[in-house]
């Protein structure tokens, strides 16, 4: 596998040149190779002559904005988006993230915890893009979506696959409804129901395993969550 903690190419997307500076002054000092644009047009550009890893995306750009911008970006390349915004309004939120933004965050931000969710969204996108979860009875496969059950292909909608290997790649981990919604639907308690994860989790049972009411591989911890067991 891909070694989750070497150096990757960044594209920071912004027209403020402090924001830009102290940015790229902060992933180059994490040992990241930072590519800089200031609109659209330049990040196009950018985008086309060298795919990078990660994006950090502003909204408020010059001309067009920066969820068109995304609009326009998602279907050319795979990686994650970090979108960054002076704002807290939650449509906007939304907005991003039904565009296919990773994770958002709002400016003003501590360095430490920005750093740190870049290094997440790589680490995900490098798991992503490399790895096989194999298991007695179960494969999953990451890159390709693709899960079989004993030699029989599953198919499960997208936020079930999402669920499914968050939790396989954490074996043996109890992982909070709390946790989940965070982590895979970008999201928290405050804006979905916890009810959410469950009704997914039952989704994913009834599809793989073999007795739904006896959960072979996703067992729940009371009051708490859930945990991927492999045997």
């Amino acid at each position: 596998m891909t070694d989750p903690a070497r150096p990757a190419s960044i594209l920071v997307i912004d027209d403020e040149p402090t924001f830009l500076h102290l940015v790229t002054a902060l992933l180059r000092g994490e040992g990241h190779e930072v590519v800089q644009a200031t609109d659209a047009e330049s990040a196009l550009l950018a985008i086309e002559r060298d795919p990078p890893d990660l994006i950090v995306l502003d909204i408020e750009l010059p001309g067009m904005n920066g969820l068109e911008l995304l609009s326009r970006i998602r279907p050319r390349v795979g990686a994650p988006v970090i979108v960054v915004s002076g704002s807290e309004v939650e449509s906007e939120r939304v907005l991003a993230f039904d565009l296919g933004a990773d994770d958002f965050v709002v400016k003003p931000f501590l360095s430490r915890e920005f750093a740190a969710r870049v290094r997440g969204a790589l680490r995900r996108s490098r798991l992503a893009s490399t790895a096989t979860l194999s298991y007695p009875g179960i494969e999953i496969r990451l890159a390709a979506r693709e899960v079989t059950v004993a030699g029989r292909a599953v198919t499960l909608a997208p936020r079930e696959f999402d669920v499914l290997a968050y939790l396989a790649v954490r074996p043996g981990q109890v992982v909070s409804r709390r946790q989940l919604l965070e982590e895979v639907w970008q999201s928290s308690e405050e804006w979905q129901d916890a009810a959410t994860v469950t009704e997914h989790i039952r989704r994913v049972r009834l599809k793989i395993e073999p007795d739904p009411s006896a959960p072979r591989w996703i067992r729940g911890v009371r009051n708490v969550g859930y945990v991927f067991e492999p045997a």
